[in-house]
């Protein structure tokens, strides 16, 4: 009875582990045999696949609608809905007419548009009347203007990474949407100074009303002091504003720093940083650098290097936007818009006389690697340089160049034209170019 019941046990045990290993065998059967849409047994690069569809879109959504939860700033703190629209709609005064928003820099994206205001808008009609800025807020159509309502009431106004980093391919301001294009006509410091209330700024700033209007008139159309909220450095020592052009958000893939000036970090630690400090939305971050009271001394008043919000809502959203950020590529110059016989010959000059490629890096055109240089490196102050971690000027992807040429070139647009820039390095690196061959070098990066 003992070796009956020992091997009935073994039996079963034999059983059971021939049952897993068939079952084994059989998951692995239908994981082989789990076709992706093409056809194809392999289920790992499906799911890949998946991944980066899912990714794509939720990143876009991100872009372009994801406010995350900056409401309580914009809203609760500068009280900025109320100038939007008028009493009738919850608003101060008259609101604001599309033409007075145009003006501002802010665009209209016009697939969002039902038919009947489509054409009407498109042909330039109802755009001295403010109750049409109320129902393109309705209908979501304002790039990067997200705002909500309750029973025709405005109640909150958010602001999203499209609102500097889109624009549309009219130049009336209302057309389709160009995600990752720099919005060069923005007046970010114009449309903050609508505000009715701007003391959450006197108050970290440590300065009066006066001062703030003042900086904010300072940027104008294209530019942004994105440092202003750590170090308090307004103006340079010449005067002129701190602050730098609207970077384009396109053509980063392969880069490493995207910054103007160096040390910041990638794509995601800049969304992070704007995502909570600059837009002021309800998230976590972390840079203990900020803590530095010599160098970002406003940041290190205001725990801006370790900030925690107990509902986060940025850091869900990173990965995603992130993603959906490198995946913009850089467009490509129009056919005409260059002579392509001088671009050849100017590409043989950027990647030998005239040195450009020894830093633009073809065919990034960025630098791999940690690609900072002081100042000096290219005879230019390093007033912006000193405002970043590590002192430094971050070198530039040039691909797309002749898409964000309005404000002009360099982080504070000191340069008007290529030509200019062109010259200011023949000067710098004495490179003794000809005229003719300036020209040709211009036209190699007007093709980029």
């Amino acid at each position: 009875m003992k070796t009956t019941k020992t091997l009935f046990a073994t039996g079963v045990i034999i059983s059971i582990l021939a049952c897993f290993v068939l079952l084994q065998c059989s998951t692995r059967e239908r994981v082989r045999e789990s076709p992706d849409k093409e056809g194809s047994p392999d289920f790992w690069n499906t799911s890949i696949n998946n991944n980066a569809s899912d990714m794509l879109e939720k990143g876009r959504a991100v872009f372009r609608f994801e406010t995350f939860g900056d409401e309580s700033f914009w809203t609760d703190k500068l009280q900025l809905h109320k100038v939007l629209v008028n009493k009738e709609h919850g608003g101060l005064g008259e609101g604001i007419t599309p033409k007075a928003a145009l003006d501002l820099g802010l665009k209209v994206d016009l697939k969002l548009l039902p038919e009947f205001l489509k054409k009407k808008i498109k042909e330039g009609q109802f755009l001295d009347d403010p109750f049409v800025t109320y129902e393109l807020l309705q209908l979501n159509a304002v790039v990067g203007v997200v705002a909500k309502f309750d029973k025709g009431m405005i109640q909150s106004v958010g602001i999203t990474c499209a609102s500097c980093h889109s624009t549309v391919d009219s130049e009336t301001g209302i057309g389709n949407r160009l995600d990752g294009w720099p919005n060069r006509d923005l007046n970010v410091g114009g449309i903050v100074a609508l505000a009715p209330d701007l003391s959450a700024y006197t108050e970290m700033l440590g300065v009066d009303l006066v001062t703030v209007k003042k900086v904010l008139a300072s940027w104008g159309p294209g530019k942004f002091d994105a440092e202003l909220n750590l170090d308090g450095k307004a103006f340079r020592p010449d005067g002129k504003s701190g602050a730098t052009l609207i970077p384009e958000a396109y053509g980063h893939a392969g880069h490493n720093l995207h910054t103007w000036t160096g040390g910041w970090g990638n794509v995601t630690y800049w969304n992070a940083y704007v995502a909570n400090l600059e837009l002021v939305g309800q998230g976590i971050f972390y840079d203990e650098r900020l803590m530095n009271k010599e160098q970002y001394p406003v940041a290190a008043k205001m725990g801006f290097g370790n900030k925690r919000t107990v509902n986060d809502m940025v850091t869900d959203k990173l990965a995603a936007l992130q993603f959906y950020q490198l995946a913009i590529p850089s467009p490509k110059a129009p056919k005409n818009s260059y002579n392509e016989e001088a671009s050849r010959r100017g590409e043989l000059l950027f990647n030998g006389k005239a040195q450009c490629s020894s830093c633009h890096v073809p065919p990034l055109y960025a630098e791999p690697g940690w690609s900072t240089h002081k100042g000096a490196d290219m005879c230019i102050d390093d007033f912006q340089a000193n405002r970043s971690p590590d002192r430094t000027y971050v070198t530039q992807g040039l691909k797309g160049l002749w898409a964000h040429s309005k404000g002009g070139f360099y982080h504070d647009g000191r340069f008007a034209t290529l030509l200019d820039v062109v010259n200011h390095y023949n000067t710098c690196k004495k490179l003794n170019l000809t005229e003719a061959e300036k020209s040709d070098l211009v036209e190699f990066l007007k093709s980029l």
